[in-house]
């Protein structure tokens, strides 16, 4: 596990904004030196201008685009060839998409598991072999609680969040006893742009959402418990176990109601990043 934060580096994907960002500030906070990857250079830098200020720990910006084939390996090359060892990874850059099946760019989704499955397995094979040697270290997955259901609309999105569960959570077993972590961590609806952009515009007025701060905090909590998993929210807890007592029909056919897109007329489908 991770057993201390201070003087140690960590690496945050999609730390531009929103779950990113935060994770950024709160181990800033705790004395973490951070490498910072997303595309857009812009907002890495001012992201690490505030932390110097606020907390004096060490920040490298690598802007990277990780949905490009190659991109997770040369990420890796550039933090070791400045040798820096990483104590925790943090896997949060990805995006979603809400849309009707002949709306769907084949391409984009292609993109979407590149990005969100491709990369994040890529890097997480990558950064483990150096806690091993060292005999400590975390992994920071991020899912999401979609991950425990299909949902109607965002097929590729909500089968690429089941990946990395399932994913995480296997390899929790198998290196919990090498001085290792590996968490799923499983947010629903956040206070972020995620659903106005993915085309489903005032789900955040309709819905109860945590703040991408206490996102962050619960798993921080978790993951010092070493949990395999962490559902942020009670209730967002509670509706994760909802499919094990409902037929697999029932729980995706229920899923359409919430998520069917507006019209092309009203509102095009969208796509939204959590590294945006």
């Amino acid at each position: 596990m991770l057993e201390a934060y201070t003087e140690r580096w960590a690496l945050v994907t999609g730390a531009s904004t929103g779950i990113g960002s935060e994770f950024a500030h709160l181990l800033a906070s705790r004395g973490m030196h951070l490498v910072l990857t997303a595309r857009r250079q812009a907002l890495l830098e001012e992201l690490a201008a505030e932390l110097h200020t606020q907390h004096m720990t060490q920040t490298l910006v690598l802007p990277a685009d990780l949905s490009e084939p190659g991109a997770a390996e040369r990420l890796c090359d550039e933090i070791s060839g400045r040798e820096i060892e990483l104590d925790l990874l943090v896997n949060n850059a990805g995006f979603g998409f809400v849309g009707e099946v002949d709306e769907t760019d084949v391409e984009r989704m292609q993109a979407m598991i590149q990005l969100n499955i491709s990369a994040l397995t890529d890097l997480t094979y990558r950064v483990m072999p150096g806690m091993f040697e060292r005999g400590h270290g975390a992994i920071i997955n991020v899912a999401s609680v979609v991950g425990f259901q299909p949902v109607a609309y965002m097929p590729v999105y909500s089968a690429s969040k089941a990946f990395v569960l399932h994913f995480s959570e296997a390899l929790w077993a198998e290196v919990r006893d090498r001085g290792v972590t590996v968490m799923a961590l499983c947010p629903g609806t956040t206070e972020t742009e995620f659903f106005d952009v993915a085309g489903v515009p005032g789900w955040l007025k309709k819905h109860k959402a945590q703040s991408a701060r206490a996102v962050v905090d619960e798993a921080l909590r978790k993951l010092e418990k070493r949990r395999s998993f962490a559902v942020t929210g009670f209730w967002n807890y509670i509706r994760s176990l909802a499919p094990r007592f409902v037929t697999r029909r029932m729980v995706v056919t229920e899923s359409m109601k919430y998520f069917r897109p507006q019209s092309r007329s009203q509102q095009d489908p969208g796509e939204a990043a959590d590294d945006e």
